[in-house]
């Protein structure tokens, strides 16, 4: 079992939406959850994120969770929105330093590895975030299965 942790600000913008497009692909064999470094415990997502998912037709049911030593702790990989999640990540939980990366870095993607930001922003932003995210997974999980 491969079990993904996807990791933004306040979980309810970013890595819901990821976790919610993996998890809508169905993969045998992984698990998918996210969290924010400075969540609240129990906020909805973004009414413009549900939106967005809503509009690709990707099931979603999210409470934000609070980034802690069990959720780090839980996954084979965390895979951060920016490289600023990564560090703090990395110095706060320095035992995981192995297996975090930004989406972009882990993709390969070659220079800014920071997912936009669309928190406030307007429902085109939501997209153009999800449709960078989507682009991304599908990357990440050819890299996983190879």
């Amino acid at each position: 079992m491969q079990r993904i942790l996807f990791v933004c600000t306040g979980n309810t913008c970013r890595s819901p939406m990821a976790e919610a497009i993996l998890r809508h692909k169905k993969i045998v064999g992984m698990e998918v959850r996210s969290a924010g470094i400075y969540a609240a415990h129990g906020s909805e997502a973004s009414a413009h994120a549900k939106q967005v998912l809503d509009d690709n037709k990707v099931v979603h049911n999210h409470r934000s969770t609070l980034l802690t030593n069990q959720e780090v702790d839980w996954a084979d990989l965390i895979l951060t929105m920016t490289s600023s999640h990564k560090f703090a990540i990395q110095q706060q939980y320095p035992h995981s330093t192995a297996k975090v990366f930004t989406l972009k870095e882990y993709t390969g993607e070659p220079f800014d590895h920071d997912v936009i930001d669309p928190y406030g922003g307007s429902l085109a932003q939501y997209k153009e975030t999800f449709n960078q995210l989507d682009k991304l997974i599908e990357k990440a999980i050819g890299k996983i299965n190879s």
